[in-house]
């Protein structure tokens, strides 16, 4: 079973339905004593970063979150859900993460670039990974964000061209992220949240 966190963050139905897709029995809830009973956690997320950390801790479920990654069951964070696994972010003032993994969010520098970062754009692999698997080299998924995750080499899996390399999706033992929207990337997106269902 995946426990899809709700904690009154956007985008759930559609993650959801791609997770089923793919085959996945998922659970949307708030529950904590069913997130920690789960095989494997998918944090969701759209919108601001400060929000969703709001969301998280009005519910209790920060602690619960840093619980399940202490206790090594698989956790994917989708977009906000990804970015708020960082130590802190500089969207609408200072907002401090879970810090679950080192570095910071940060906004996309405007120069020539539209912000947010939005459509279509390539992941190129950094490192090799399971939620990799049967993924064509040069593929291209669906983004849609104004501040990305300014981690560390040897935390990025895949990284993306936008006014320079940020990292696009990210992992450490069985935490992953990812900036990008899995649910809306076809074929791509629906590859890599099948890798990480049937991952061990």
């Amino acid at each position: 079973m995946i426990a899809l966190i709700d904690y009154g963050i956007g985008n759930l139905r559609s993650v959801q339905k791609a997770l089923e897709h793919v085959g996945a029995t998922v659970t949307l809830t708030e529950d904590a004593d069913t997130i920690l009973a789960a095989d494997k956690v998918v944090l969701p997320g759209v919108g601001a970063f400060g929000d969703g950390m709001k969301g998280l801790r009005a519910r209790g479920l920060d602690g619960v979150v840093r619980e399940v990654v202490r206790r090594g069951a698989p956790l994917l964070g989708i977009c906000v859900g990804m970015q708020v696994l960082f130590e802190a972010s500089d969207e609408l003032g200072l907002h401090v993460g879970l810090g679950l993994l080192p570095g910071r969010v940060v906004r996309f520098a405007p120069r020539q670039l539209k912000v947010p970062h939005t459509g279509w754009n390539e992941i190129a692999t950094r490192q090799s990974s399971n939620l990799f698997r049967d993924l064509p080299a040069g593929s291209f998924a669906y983004f849609n964000h104004s501040y990305y995750c300014a981690a560390a080499p040897e935390l990025t899996l895949a990284a993306t061209d936008y006014g320079g390399p940020f990292a696009s999706v990210v992992g450490r033992g069985r935490l992953y992220g990812i900036q990008f929207h899995p649910e809306k990337s076809q074929a791509v997106g629906l590859t890599l949240l099948r890798n990480f269902v049937e991952q061990g």
